[in-house]
């Protein structure tokens, strides 16, 4: 990173002085520490990228430099022009968003806690109480968080990684982010793969001390189903929990949770099923038809299960399922379902 200071200006160029040696290549980004810019987080290009974003039905779309809901906001209509409603990650990485983080995620789908950016804004030595606090949030409002940059920066070049960087892995799993992403390792890197397992790896073993079962001040009327199955499925030791869900909110809010069961979440929608990859937790299992009726729901569900060999019959589950089915967020019905539940469920008839 070079740092500068501006010793004169004028209406088209800035003049500088250089504080630090260093490599300076084109297109790099420009940081302005402390400063709220006027100008609009959705430039002309992006509005190209959404356009195009479109025709090729992308599932997920991160927004650099929002600084409130309004950028957010803006890059809704864009989309609903092209008749795009993709997944919205909104990228922290300015000091405006972090005051104004809360209204960001309200209207987001998720977050990412862009920390190159955000060490340039703050300072490296604030980051890690940035990134806690961002994840926080996230996790509070039922949103899920993708935390960036240098998770491996030194396996562009080597096979391995250094303590430090596996550490830094870990600490990201522990404060409760979704998700993990490499940048330049695997753009870029000589060792892709590589770093892919070992992140993978780290991932796994941590897991194994992992502080399930998380507990949050406030429980919405919409939140209290899963609440209720995340905790029956700790005090019972099912195997796994199953929501039905068509928008994947109700499978989030069990992921919100932090169960140490999978989550086997259902969807008729192969949109939904993508997008919850990338939630906590989240096994999406996809349905071709839409069905109302809840007992049939359970019936493909089962079959599919069994017929897949992803279960036998031994094991049991805590289903969640709306008496609305296809309405987001209405799931208020949860059935304990054991060997005898799923035989039951496949001498139905139809």
């Amino acid at each position: 990173t070079l740092q500068t200071v501006v010793i004169d200006k004028d209406a088209n160029s800035l003049k500088l002085k250089l504080l630090n040696d260093g490599e300076l290549t084109s297109r790099k980004g420009v940081n302005f520490p402390k400063t709220n810019l006027s100008i609009s987080a959705i430039t002309q290009k992006d509005e190209q990228d959404i356009a195009f974003g479109a025709t090729q039905e992308i599932d997920i779309v991160a927004l650099s430099f929002v600084q409130n809901k309004k950028d957010i906001l803006k890059a809704k209509q864009i989309m609903a022009k092209h008749d795009f409603d993709p997944f919205i990650v909104s990228k922290i990485e300015t000091g405006e968003s972090i005051t104004n983080l809360e209204e960001i995620l309200e209207v987001s789908d998720g977050v990412m806690v862009a920390r190159g950016d955000l060490g340039a804004e703050f300072g490296v030595t604030k980051l890690p109480r940035i990134q806690k606090h961002i994840i926080s949030v996230a996790n509070e409002m039922n949103k899920p968080s993708i935390t960036a940059t240098q998770m491996l920066t030194s396996m562009k070049d080597n096979p391995f990684p250094t303590r430090a960087e596996v550490s830094d892995i870990a600490n990201a799993v522990y404060d409760g982010t979704d998700a993990v992403m490499l940048s330049d390792e695997t753009t870029i890197g000589k060792f892709p793969i590589q770093s892919v397992e070992v992140l993978h790896d780290t991932i796994k073993d941590v897991e194994k001390d992992y502080p399930y079962f998380k507990e949050f001040s406030k429980v919405t009327e919409e939140e209290a189903v899963s609440k209720a199955a995340v905790e029956l499925a700790k005090n019972l030791r099912h195997e796994a929990l199953v929501p039905f869900t068509t928008s994947g909110l109700s499978a989030q809010t069990l992921s919100k949770y932090r169960p140490e069961q999978s989550i086997y979440a259902i969807s008729h929608s192969l949109k939904t099923h993508r997008r919850l990859n990338l939630v906590w937790g989240i096994r999406p299992l996809f349905i071709m038809k839409p069905v109302q009726n809840p007992t049939k729901l359970l019936y493909n569900f089962v079959k599919k299960v069994l017929d897949e060999k992803r279960i036998t019959e031994d094991k049991r589950f805590i289903v969640t399922i709306g008496s609305t089915t296809g309405k987001a967020g209405s799931s208020n019905l949860i059935r304990l379902l054991n060997k005898e539940g799923m035989e039951a469920v496949l001498a139905s008839e139809f």
